[in-house]
């Protein structure tokens, strides 16, 4: 079925003009200042939203969403205190600037506490960049819930052996903001991001007794006309859960491991994580003092770029003001820089790089691919060894790097699938693992704020039967 149409961008749905949360953040400030605040900052948000699941045809929920709230950051010297509200009165203005003023002034100072520097906060033409990333999606509950039995039906009709559904969901939602502080920094917009998934069981009865296998799919966009079709996401949702039936375990081994480009965006995740200011100022990183060393295989570049257009993780300025840009992370698997907050720069004695909030729009790129790199040729390039499409459990240390999850997957001989496996053990070290990524796929995939192909790694130990 085709999704309903879009109408241009407006504030369809909201409570609030932007105006308004202006004018809030602006009168919060004033106070802050009146009771004694030597800087401060506040924001002012609404999220809208309307979410749908069936199962096996039925409508199981209806939810809609309506959230607002106004928080507030004051700073007395270096002694900094925060409290939010839900309520936009004056009179609960005034009590959440008192209580974030009351917790400053009992808080211990800290050298590294504080608003950004004036020449890092995003002015002006740099405030007010237009990313494109609100596009609302004026569907009503019964359009959320055909859409979603469209995708589900989609997926019973694939095969008899799909005979169950954990269900499918549709979900819009928007949301928008103004911010500032006391040291000239104003702007907001508005965003949107809707979704729609599918998760389908296939079952079989074999030597072993019944047999079921579950797995899902999803389409997740600013623009409700970039979703995949609902039947497209039914179909693809079924197909792979159909390809794990006769899964079984593998003898112990150490083999090449392909990770899917959906969880290879995960080792981007553990490298963000590794190599963020929080976990560096603590010491809690495997990756210390890596600025300007190899970490990743030398053919491999992670650039980001916070200014794409409709990008999932676009933004003109983070979460404190501080203006985004392009930037090379890593380049020829050298570090180039880290991902540091206000106040994670300065307890590392460094300069913010405006991440508070995370990284935006990743892109994980090796020099030695080509764009006939899709799966199949990923698969030859494994030759032998597993292939994984699943991660269980979250055996990954922060500190040291040691890395070991359940999988579920495919076992490839000879650059063919030859069958599907379940109840393994993929482990290594990530320090090792990044060094040893032999190539990445063209078959690029975006899973939140990150973009990566396939990723093969040269040896991993499995532990199987």
């Amino acid at each position: 079925m085709s999704l309903p149409p879009v109408p241009p961008a407006s504030p369809r749905g909201f409570a609030y003009r932007l105006d308004q949360f202006q004018e809030l953040v602006d009168d919060t400030l004033r106070l802050a200042r009146e009771v004694g605040a030597t800087d401060a900052s506040a924001e002012a948000s609404e999220g809208v939203g309307l979410s749908v699941s069936v199962r096996k045809g039925d409508v199981e929920n209806v939810e809609r969403n309506r959230d607002k709230s106004l928080s507030v950051t004051v700073y007395v010297g270096q002694r900094r205190g925060h409290a939010s509200s839900s309520d936009f009165s004056r009179a609960a203005l005034e009590r959440t600037v008192r209580a974030a003023y009351d917790i400053a002034r009992f808080t211990a100072e800290d050298p590294a506490a504080g608003l950004p520097d004036a020449d890092d906060l995003a002015i002006g033409d740099a405030a007010a960049r237009d990313l494109d990333l609100f596009h609302p999606w004026p569907i009503d509950a019964e359009q959320a819930m055909q859409i979603a039995q469209a995708g589900e039906a989609a997926a019973f009709a694939v095969d008899p052996r799909i005979t169950n559904s954990e269900g499918a969901g549709v979900s819009a939602q928007q949301s928008h903001f103004f911010a500032g502080n006391t040291r000239g920094f104003r702007a907001g917009y508005a965003s949107s991001r809707h979704s729609l998934s599918v998760a389908p069981i296939a079952s079989r009865r074999g030597k072993r007794g019944d047999e079921m296998q579950r797995d899902s799919w999803y389409s997740s966009m600013r623009v409700p006309g970039d979703l995949a079709a609902p039947e497209a996401v039914g179909r693809y949702a079924a197909e792979r859960a159909l390809s794990r039936l006769g899964a079984r375990k593998i003898a112990t081994c150490e083999v090449p491991v392909l990770f899917e480009a959906p969880l290879a965006s995960g080792l981007i995740g553990s490298y963000v994580q590794a190599t963020s200011g929080g976990a560096l100022y603590r010491g809690s990183s495997f990756l210390m003092d890596s600025l300007g060393k190899p970490v990743l295989a030398p053919h491999l570049d992670l650039r980001e770029d916070p200014h794409q257009l409709r990008g999932k993780a676009s933004a003109p300025f983070d979460d404190e003001g501080v203006v985004t840009q392009p930037r090379d992370i890593v380049a020829g698997g050298v570090v180039q820089s880290y991902f540091l907050s206000t106040y994670s720069a300065r307890k590392l004695g460094m300069k913010t790089t405006g991440h508070a909030g995370g990284a935006h729009n990743l892109v994980l790129t090796s020099r030695l691919t080509r764009p006939d790199d899709g799966l199949d040729a990923m698969l030859k390039k494994l030759h032998r060894g597993l292939f994984v499409i699943e991660l269980i459990g979250q055996g990954v240390n922060p500190v040291t790097g040691d890395y070991s999850r359940g999988a579920a997957g495919f076992w490839v001989d000879n650059g063919r699938i030859v069958h599907p496996v379940e109840e393994v053990t993929i482990a290594g070290n990530l320090r090792d693992m990044f060094m040893a990524i032999a190539a990445v796929g063209a078959d690029a995939y975006t899973s939140g704020s990150r973009t990566t192909g396939s990723v093969l790694i040269e040896r991993m130990k499995v532990a199987g039967s």
